[in-house]
């Protein structure tokens, strides 16, 4: 058969392009020009397949042609092929441009066939491909409204739904070179918001909240009204506020968590309402045990057998893990943390206390039983155990809930962050993962495998390279990690969606990823810390003592080097002005990691940690809280030295406490006898009893709310948890016997100066405590202070009393009812002092 050859055949406006003709040419394709369909009769010729290239596809010459079936071309795919040195394309249809080319389009949502066929008919005209039905082939869904099985299986494949005006615009831009529909710029602008047709209405947000997410749904194509308004097609619920619905809703209302609301930015499609669904809580809250104990009763035994069971269930529940087990882990082959570190003070627990937990035995064969009781360096090494693994599963949470979907491959409407984003967020995390999980698997077997000989030091020497590489990479940029996740949060609405979603996760206890990731930052100081505790509690003759100097040197050359950009000199002047203002302040609270976060003002509720009715300032610290009381005026009081530049300290120390030792933080209810109070339940490491510091606040610039959310966080922070909600508990103060009543009354206050007053006194001249030459050197000082009024004979009998210490031990101390005799000597001097004191 003789071989047919293709020629263009440039109609009427056609025939005059410049840009054309060349480039016909540059491809070696014949040509002609023809003014109308009649000259095409005489041109005709089976030696030829002959292609038509016609300006405009809506003349009466396009439709002539189109309907006897002829082969039809706009300029743009000649000037296209001849650009790429391609052949022309082969289409049954009329093709004015390739700017479809490739694309599988399927619609949905259109009721007016007119408009469907135009759709259609352009997306022919530009290359691209139409199907009937939604499958996997289809590229780009054309949507007119965001409901149906098409867009719903749209929106789980990833598929991007697209409005129609993109088919308009697309065609608007038929004559540009390079144009592609596809292109992610142009197309962007033409995809279905999340929230179009939608109607939303928040519940249970706070203000903030609220204008941050009605702000999100304008931006997402959406509008907002009120709460209750029948124009809602959704009702946003904050799940963790709204127990129940102040109205019944409407059947066409979707009443959703505040999850598909951000997974729906975050997918950049309307998620489906079916999985997010709010559903009312069938039965109340179950109410903890201490509400259980509240009963009162008239027998004191009782009530203090019901105390100290309600304190020892508290210390039981605080030991949990941060994290929700994804999986319920084996006994047979894990670890249980619970079991092995959840050391109760409970009769029953005590019994017991010698047994090898079963899954300590299970995990090694060569595991010892835990001692009844346990030493003081064991109890430190358990909670350097517990802390690290806590850490452990946070990195892990960074890693597996953020740092993973962000780098996974074909997301959901594209990436959330480009590559160096995310490398610039994490950083070394993974490598610090590592790291610290080789740490925890070295401890566990430590702790499995107890013994008071072996060494903890060489663990952490043993990783110590690794610490030095890892951690510096991180740390020296944290700041711009910071950063980054600020600026992509307000630049980018589905990153900020992703971080919202996650943030509500019971796995991040919700922090948000940059409190999470702040965790490396106060990891090392933290271990340090126990190191040295631990150090202290290891006697001389354990070879660990040596090696654990040389573990907590090491951890201070990282942090030195880490720590010389990072250090705040506001925050350490802070520190500062609390040593000098607080008499006796222990000096290892200065110290380059900690900085003080808040000061608040108090009254001791009980017996610790001091005397009820004391005034006490707490010092809250980033890693440990600095109990202070109001300083007593003493008697004969010294004189501070000359060039003394600031005033006298106004507090006394009482404790510099861990914040790891708080256990439980105890909000105690508002009733007519306790107002603004709250405990502290305290389990120092050396102990084997609770105790329980209760406060009333008397701070009125900061609400108690606020203050006991930021302690919690805190200790969280300290102890590598999470979940800090855990730590704080709602109590009736008869649980706990605490009250307020008496804390302002004029007869109460009088009693307490009476009471400290006899304390002061009685420690001024109590000499079976008071060193012999304190005693001489404070009655040298009352005798110069009296000179001219009082007779040489009796200050020689005053100083003859000083001689002999036996003599002095047998005297009883004395009181503000009965004094000995021989202060009647001084009788005016006392009486000024006493009198001052009251």
């Amino acid at each position: 058969m003789p071989q047919v050859e293709t020629r263009m055949i440039l109609v009427r406006e056609a025939a005059k392009q410049e840009e054309l003709i060349k480039a016909l040419q540059e491809i070696k394709v014949p040509f002609i020009k023809m003014e109308s369909v009649e000259e095409f009769e005489d041109l005709d010729s089976p030696e030829f397949e002959n292609v038509f290239v016609v300006m405009d596809f809506q003349d009466s010459v396009f439709s002539d042609l189109y309907k006897t079936d002829c082969r039809v071309i706009g300029p743009p795919v000649v000037l296209n092929c001849a650009q790429k040195g391609e052949p022309l394309p082969f289409s049954c249809r009329p093709l004015y441009c390739t700017s479809m080319i490739n694309l599988v389009l399927c619609f949905t949502g259109f009721r007016k066939k007119e408009e469907l066929v135009r759709l259609v008919t352009l997306v022919h005209h530009m290359g691209g491909v139409i199907r009937r039905d939604f499958n996997s082939k289809v590229t780009h869904l054309v949507a007119n409204y965001t409901q149906g099985e098409k867009f719903r299986i749209a929106v789980s494949l990833g598929t991007p739904i697209m409005n129609p005006e993109w088919i308009y615009k697309a065609w608007e831009k038929r004559n540009e070179h390079n144009f592609h529909a596809a292109a992610d710029d142009f197309r962007n602008e033409f995809k279905v918001p999340p929230f179009q047709d939608c109607i939303l209405s928040f519940l249970g947000f706070s203000d903030d909240e609220k204008a941050n997410m009605e702000e999100m749904t304008e931006m997402q194509g959406g509008n907002c009204l009120p709460v209750g308004d029948e124009r809602c097609t959704h009702l946003i619920v904050e799940e963790n506020v709204v127990k129940e619905l102040p109205f019944e809703p409407l059947k066409k209302l979707y009443v959703v968590k505040q999850e598909w609301f951000w997974g729906s930015i975050q997918m950049d499609a309307r998620a489906g309402e079916t999985m997010y669904l709010y559903e009312k809580a069938n039965t109340p809250e179950l109410k903890k045990s201490v509400s259980l104990l509240s009963l009162s009763t008239p027998n004191s035994n009782r009530k203090r057998r019901r105390l100290k069971d309600t304190l020892a269930q508290l210390s039981r529940e605080t030991d949990l893990s941060p994290f929700p087990p994804r999986k319920r882990p084996s006994a047979e082959h894990s670890l249980s943390i619970g079991s092995l570190l959840d050391i109760s003070n409970t009769p029953e627990s005590s019994i017991n206390c010698a047994e090898t937990p079963k899954s300590c035995a299970k995990s090694s064969k060569n595991s010892t039983p835990v001692p009844s009781k346990q030493s003081a360096r064991w109890q430190v090494a358990k909670e350097l155990y517990q802390t690290e693994s806590n850490y452990v599963n946070i990195l892990a949470t960074i890693i597996q809930l953020f740092q993973v979907p962000l780098e996974e491959e074909g997301q959901r409407g594209g990436p959330i962050l480009a590559p160096e984003e995310i490398k610039t967020i994490f950083g070394s995390i993974p490598d610090i993962f590592d790291v610290h999980t080789k740490i925890k698997d070295d401890l566990e077997d430590l702790i499995v495998n107890w013994d008071e000989s072996k060494s903890i030091g060489d663990i952490f020497l043993k990783y110590s390279k690794d610490l030095v590489k890892t951690y510096p990479p991180f740390v020296n940029f944290f700041e711009m990690s910071k950063e980054t996740i600020i600026k992509c949060e307000k630049q980018k609405p589905r990153f900020h969606a992703f971080l919202k979603i996650n943030q509500a996760k019971p796995e991040c206890g919700r922090q948000s990823l940059a409190e999470l990731l702040i965790r490396p930052v106060q990891r090392l100081p933290s271990v340090a810390l126990l190191l040295n505790d631990l150090k202290k509690h290891t006697a001389e003759e354990n070879p660990d003592k040596s090696t654990l100097e040389k573990a907590i040197g090491s951890l201070k050359e990282v942090m030195t080097h880490i720590n010389e950009d990072k250090r705040k000199t506001e925050a350490q002047k802070q520190i500062f002005d609390v040593v000098y203002e607080v008499d006796g302040c222990p000096a290892n609270l200065l110290s380059s990691h900690r900085s003080l976060v808040q000061r608040v003002e108090t009254i001791s509720l009980g017996e610790h940690p001091c005397d009820r009715g004391e005034q006490v300032t707490l010092f809250l610290f980033n890693d440990c809280l600095e109990i202070a009381r109001k300083r007593h005026k003493v008697i004969g009081t010294f004189k501070s030295p000359p060039g003394q530049a600031r005033p006298p300290a106004s507090l006394k120390h009482i404790h510099l406490m861990p914040l790891s030792q708080i256990k439980k933080v105890l909000d105690i209810r508002e009733t007519e006898d306790c107002h603004n109070a709250f405990a502290l339940l305290v389990r120092p490491p050396t102990e084997q009893a609770n105790v329980l510091l209760s406060f009333q606040m008397t701070s009125e610039e900061l609400p108690k709310e606020s203050w006991l959310k930021m302690l919690c966080r805190h200790v969280a922070n300290t102890i590598c948890k999470a979940d800090a909600e855990n730590l704080i508990y709602t109590a009736d103060p008869e649980t706990f016997e605490v009250n307020t009543k008496d804390m302002d009354s004029t007869l109460s206050r009088a009693s307490r100066a009476i009471k400290k007053t006899s304390k002061k006194v009685t420690r001024a001249f109590s000499f079976t405590k008071t060193p012999k030459r304190a005693l001489r050197r404070a009655l040298m000082s009352s005798q110069s202070s009296t000179e001219g009024r009082s007779s040489p004979s009796s200050d020689k009998h005053v100083i003859s009393r000083l001689s002999s210490t036996s003599s002095l031990a047998g005297i009883p101390s004395p009181s503000l009812v009965n004094l000995p005799s021989f202060f009647e000597r001084r009788s005016h001097t006392l009486s000024r002092s006493t009198t001052h004191l009251i």
